[in-house]
């Protein structure tokens, strides 16, 4: 099986704060924020939703290929997708354009704070699925506006099961045009806070979304994550870890995972638990793709957390 992975590819500048956001932040000033914090720490990393996940599901041996749109500063990065095998046949360059870029804070507990220049990714409307390239699963991550939809209406008309990861774009969408998104895709998969933005915008409770898609996963960071299918909601437990290092692009291997895991058919049980542990093995390095395993070696620590092998 081939994937066709739909996101955004970006230069990620990482900050780390070394306390939490909440001790600076007033609840009741909110409305006249004006803060800075000092972050020691700064890298710019090869990053974005689509490369990202294009990155993880290569190291778990899947088959993707990668559609989206890059500016003139793209060289470095081709270098790179080049040297880890990445297929770029359907990233297209957008002259005069930088490369999406974003500014990531992350603080102690987790959270992000984050600014966002979009670049060529508004281009990505302009380049539809390639129908003829054997693509059996989908997914349409965080991107541009026009080509996230555009990108989902091409996989439902084509009748291509594809996995919908609205992200931090889900601000971008009406409810109504959630709610046709969400009835499009086969599969939705945000985090808690996203699901209740969702639930929010759309106006459909949780029970009704679950009705909506084959699976709806919902991650919860440390606490792991749940699988609501099949009338069922499924416990993910989240996988051990060694340590701690940088939360950005934790939920991008998840999703790589899930790919992996209905790509090859296994089931959801063990479809989350090797999403948990490609978060897992992410979280203990900085960065967004500075971490590496091969296939037997994530088979082998798959076995150390859960006690067998898939």
């Amino acid at each position: 099986m081939t994937a066709l992975i739909c996101g955004s590819i970006a230069f990620d500048t990482i900050m780390v704060y070394k306390d939490r956001f909440g001790n600076h932040i007033l609840p009741d000033k909110v409305h006249i924020l004006n803060v800075c914090f000092v972050v020691p720490e700064l890298r710019r990393e090869f990053g974005g939703c689509g490369g990202n996940v294009a990155y993880n599901l290569q190291l778990l041996g899947g088959k993707g290929l990668l559609l989206g749109t890059v500016g003139d500063d793209f060289e470095p990065y081709r270098r790179w997708m080049d040297r880890h095998g990445i297929d770029r046949s359907h990233v297209h360059q957008i002259p005069d354009s930088y490369t999406a870029q974003a500014f990531i804070t992350s603080d102690l507990d987790d959270n992000q704070i984050t600014a966002f220049h979009p670049g060529a990714m508004g281009y990505s409307v302009n380049f539809p699925i390639p129908l003829d390239a054997g693509i059996s699963i989908g997914l349409v991550a965080p991107d541009g506006y026009d080509g996230m939809m555009s990108h989902a209406q091409q996989f439902s008309d084509a009748g291509v099961p594809f996995i919908f990861d609205p992200g931090q774009n889900i601000p971008l969408f009406s409810g109504e045009e959630l709610r046709r998104l969400i009835g499009q895709c086969s599969y939705l998969t945000v985090n808690d806070y996203e699901c209740e933005l969702i639930q929010n915008r759309t106006g459909l409770s949780l029970d009704e979304l679950t009705r909506q898609v084959q699976a709806l996963i919902v991650t919860r960071g440390g606490s792991g994550s749940y699988i609501y299918t099949g009338g069922q909601r499924l416990e993910i437990p989240a996988a051990p870890v060694s340590q701690v290092v940088d939360p950005t692009g934790c939920g991008d291997a998840y999703r790589a995972g899930l790919l992996y895991g209905i790509m090859v058919g296994l089931d959801w049980e063990t479809t989350g638990r090797i999403a948990s542990l490609a978060g897992a093995i992410k979280i203990e390095k900085p960065g967004t793709q500075n971490h590496y395993f091969d296939p037997a070696s994530f088979q082998d620590r798959f076995q150390q957390a859960f006690g067998y092998r898939f």
